[in-house]
């Protein structure tokens, strides 16, 4: 069966170019995103938020109030696509402006890693929480950051320049940036933890 996949947009720093919303099952956006989608003619499938940050609710897309303070609107939208059944979440303008709201949004998602396939894009290319054991396809000479949250047992990489052997990553010790993909497929496997894969065009 098909996997659902959902475009959503936040409220961070708006991408350059958005993507084909035909190729998505579902769109939607939080409310502060909303304009940005009007403005490129994308007409989501809801959008939901406290609506603190959106001038005009429109009356022609389906709003989903979600006020509770406790949760950021990244949150509260993960849960409603989680009620929804998509498990497959494509993240735009997950990142810039504010630094708080990009580690929040990385919080957020290291929360919802093991329920939800969610994958960041920006400008300068992809992020996200990867399983113990993946393999990333078109990768020769794109650069491949690995960073532990806030660690990672045993990572093992083959397909990079600089391979990583059963070595343990801690934030604040060691991480493993701006390596170089020498092959188009890139393997990678660890034991414990959580890594956060970032791969740079």
């Amino acid at each position: 069966m098909k996997t659902k996949k959902v475009f959503l947009l936040l409220n961070g720093e708006k991408p350059k170019k958005l993507p084909n919303s035909s190729n998505y099952d579902l769109v939607c956006a939080t409310d502060g995103a909303y304009q940005y989608l009007k403005e490129n003619n994308i007409k989501p499938d809801f959008i939901s938020g406290d609506f603190d940050s959106l001038e005009d609710i429109p009356i022609s897309i389906e709003t989903i109030h979600t006020p509770n303070q406790d949760f950021t609107d990244f949150e509260k939208i993960l849960h409603l696509l989680h009620q929804k059944k998509y498990h497959s979440i494509d993240v735009f303008a997950g990142s810039g402006k504010e630094q708080d709201h990009f580690l929040g949004n990385l919080h957020t998602a290291i929360l919802w890693k093991d329920k939800l396939k969610i994958t960041f894009f920006d400008d300068f290319g992809t992020y996200f929480f990867g399983r113990n054991e993946l393999t990333l396809s078109n990768c020769f000479e794109k650069t491949i950051s690995l960073i532990p949250f806030p660690k990672a047992t045993r990572v093992n990489t083959r397909g990079l320049l600089y391979p990583l052997k059963n070595k343990d990553l801690t934030f604040g010790i060691k991480i493993g940036t701006r390596n170089k993909a020498i092959e188009e497929e890139v393997k990678i496997r660890f034991e414990t933890g959580a890594l956060l894969i970032f791969i740079n065009h």
